[in-house]
Formats: structure tokens, C-alpha cells, sequence
């Protein structure tokens, strides 16, 4: 099916409409692909904030102004996790707070963003190099209040931000650290990404890499790629241009458009050997294609520039064409939906994450955000 990027981003804003109505005071975590009823979380968990950052982006539109004053409401119900021991609670901030200061220009979600990367400023453990998960992190019982992940990035997302926002140098150094570490910690010679790691909590010393939510320990994640790639493009768009970071992107981008099926939509697992019998992730190739995007408008050569722009294209028309509801002319589903996104589908995980086809709220945000960007209404460098 054939979509302009306007048409899809209408649907998208259909969805988002049956979603506040749906939701409530909770925040949506994913929703039944058959249905599109939500299961949600009272306090935002870590996928609260993309709830938030698609109002945000929806409030600059016309008639945009009951989208805003939604967002307020919703912004003040994350306070009670501004203080909350997990790095993961940085997205929640980034997207829910940030975005709310540098779409909207909302002063009380400026003050909650820097008032939680304060916090997580705090946090830095000068031994490990890096933020650790902290012992309230959402994954915490699986591998560690101490250890890391590439997932973590997002720290960097918010402090980079909160950093520009306040004139904070110190904190600029903090994001700079750990955005480094985190790197080189999880990314491998050939430019893939490895999920977690585990380190010597005295000394810092790397002593096991593994990936833990994709298929096996040594299996490429198709999230944790496109977490790898994602935190090291902003953080150079937010921090300021960083040869190194800006390398370890254009390396973890290069390896996921040589690897990536055809139709530039990922498996759950990039060695998953049921593939193509196994599950994609919707979620992931959203998040790709969005820092694809962000990745061609800083990229060191024009031809790069070229190259990841056409990825994202091919990524944003595979989503919206196949797996954007409706997906049939008899598709009687509400419509907006991005389904066929894999949450968790190891049986290890947690019960609230464990569904492996759903439409889940930050793929439709990054899916959002990147016909935001492609139908020109948003600039890369603006989130």
C-alpha cells in the first residue's frame, strides 16, 4: 500500500487520539495487534516518555494546543521517578520532559528533565566510567545493578541535553564519558553491537560481554543495534560532533544496512536461525530508520550521506506500507497501529514485557518521528 509520509503521519494522529481516550492516567507500554487495547503502567516505567514525546510532537501541529496541555498533565505525573535508581529512567525523561522543553518550550517539563539528570549526574561511578543500571534499573534482577548495557545510552540522551540546557560542563563531561564507555564496552570490531556487559565493580574491568533479550549471549539484538547507533548519532548531534562517536554510528549503521532482510525490516535477532520463519521488529527498524535520518545529516562524506538517507526511506516505506494499520482494504483494526513489533519473546523476561507481536509505543514514537522528519515538518537535530 502505497502512503505519503502526511497520510501516514494522519493515521498516526488518529491512533494517538483512540490512545488518551483508551489510557487514562496510565502510560501505554504496547498494545494487542487485534485489538489495539493497551496494556499500561502506572508510573511510566521506562516506555512512559514515548507516550509523552509523540504528544509533544503532535502539540506543534495546528490545533495542536489540546495535545500540549495533555502533555502537561501527563509530564507532572512522572515525578515520583525523577529520583528513582535506574538509568533507564532517562528515556522516560529525555522524551517525556526534554522534548516537552525543546518542542514546546514548556518550562515545567525543562525544570523535571534537568531536575532527573541531576539525579543520574549523581549517579556516575568514576571506577566503572559510566552510569551504572542501578538496583531499581527495570532489568536489574537479570543482570546487575552494577553492570551496563548498551540500552543505557539513553543517559546520554538526557545529560547531553541537560548539559546544552543549563551550561553545565561538568555534566557535558559525565554524558561524554559515558557515551564513550558504554561504546566501547558493547561494540564489536565489525561494528555489531552486543547487549550487556558485566564489570568488576571495584575496578571497572570488563568481564563478560553477552546479550541477554535476543537469542543467544553472543547474538546481535536488532534493538540493541539500533540502541548502539542511536545514542552514539544523538550525542554527537546534542554534545557536538565526536570523531570517535561519530565513527563507532556510521560503523553500527554500515553493519545493519549489509545485514538487515531486503526490505529494510529487521528480525527480532539478527541470528536467529528460523529466519525469515521468525519474528520481525518493527520496533527496531522504527528506531533505525529515525537515527538513519538524524545519522545522513551529519555523516562525514556525501556519499554516507546519500546512503543512510535511502536506508531510512526504504525502512520508512516498508513500515507504513506493510505494517501500518490498515494494512488491507478489510483491515478492521483501529488504524495508526505499528504492529509486529517484538517486545521480549525469551521466556526469562519480565511478565510485563513478554509479548512478541504488539504494537509497542516507542516504535510508533521513533516511527512518528521519523515522518516528521522525512515529510519536512522536523529537522534531525531538532530532538
Amino acid at each position: 500500500m502505497v502512503r505519503s509520509w502526511d497520510e501516514a503521519i494522519n493515521l498516526v494522529k488518529e491512533r494517538i487520539d483512540g490512545t488518551a481516550r483508551q489510557v487514562g492516567e496510565g502510560f501505554p507500554h504496547w498494545a494487542d495487534p487485534n485489538t489495539g487495547i493497551w496494556r499500561t503502567t502506572a508510573n511510566g516505567d521506562w516506555t512512559g516518555g514515548y507516550w509523552l514525546g509523540m504528544l509533544w510532537l503532535i502539540s506543534r501541529d495546528g490545533g495542536g494546543e489540546p495535545y500540549r496541555r495533555l502533555a502537561e498533565t501527563v509530564c507532572a505525573r512522572l515525578a515520583p521517578r525523577v529520583t528513582a535508581d535506574t538509568a533507564f529512567k532517562a528515556a522516560t525523561f529525555y522524551y517525556g520532559a526534554g522534548l516537552g522543553s525543546l518542542l514546546a518550550g514548556s518550562e515545567s517539563a525543562r525544570a523535571m528533565g534537568l531536575a532527573a539528570a541531576n539525579d543520574l549526574k549523581q549517579r556516575f561511578d568514576p571506577s566503572l566510567g559510566l552510569v551504572p543500571l542501578g538496583a531499581r534499573a527495570e532489568e536489574g534482577a537479570h543482570v546487575g545493578a552494577t553492570a551496563s548495557s548498551i540500552d543505557s545510552l539513553v543517559v546520554s540522551l538526557l545529560l547531553f541535553w541537560a548539559a546544552r540546557e543549563s551550561g553545565d560542563e561538568e555534566m557535558k563531561g559525565i554524558a561524554t564519558r559515558h557515551t564513550s564507555r558504554v561504546l566501547a564496552l558493547h561494540q564489536r570490531e565489525d561494528g555489531a553491537f552486543i547487549q550487556s556487559s558485566k564489570l568488576d565493580p571495584k575496578t571497572g574491568e570488563l568481564l563478560e560481554r553477552y546479550t541477554h533479550k535476543g537469542y543467544g549471549a553472543n547474538s546481535v539484538w536488532a534493538r540493541a543495534q539500533a540502541w548502539g547507533v542511536l545514542g552514539a548519532t544523538i550525542s554527537c548531534l546534542s554534545g557536538g560532533i565526536d570523531e570517535r562517536l561519530l565513527a563507532a554510528a556510521t560503523k553500527g549503521a554500515d553493519w545493519w544496512i549489509d545485514h538487515v532482510p531486503a526490505d529494510g525490516v529487521s528480525y527480532w535477532d539478527f541470528d536467529d536461525p528460523a529466519a525469515p520463519n521468525t519474528e520481525r521488529d518493527t520496533a527496531a527498524t522504527a528506531f533505525m530508520a529515525s537515527t538513519l535520518l538524524k545519522l545522513s545529516s551529519i555523516a562525514p562524506s556525501e556519499s554516507l550521506r546519500r546512503k543512510y538517507r535511502a536506508a531510512a526511506e526504504k525502512a520508512a516505506t516498508a513500515l507504513v506500507g506493510s505494517y501500518l494499520t490498515p494494512v488491507r482494504s478489510d483491515d478492521r483494526r483501529p488504524v495508526g497501529m505499528l504492529v509486529e513489533g517484538c517486545f521480549n519473546k525469551r521466556e526469562d523476561s519480565r511478565p510485563e514485557d513478554f509479548i512478541n507481536n504488539a504494537e509497542l509505543i516507542f516504535g510508533s514514537y521513533y516511527l512518528f518521528e521519523a515522518l516528521h522528519i522525512l515529510s519536512g515538518r522536523l529537522r534531525p537535530s531538532d530532538v
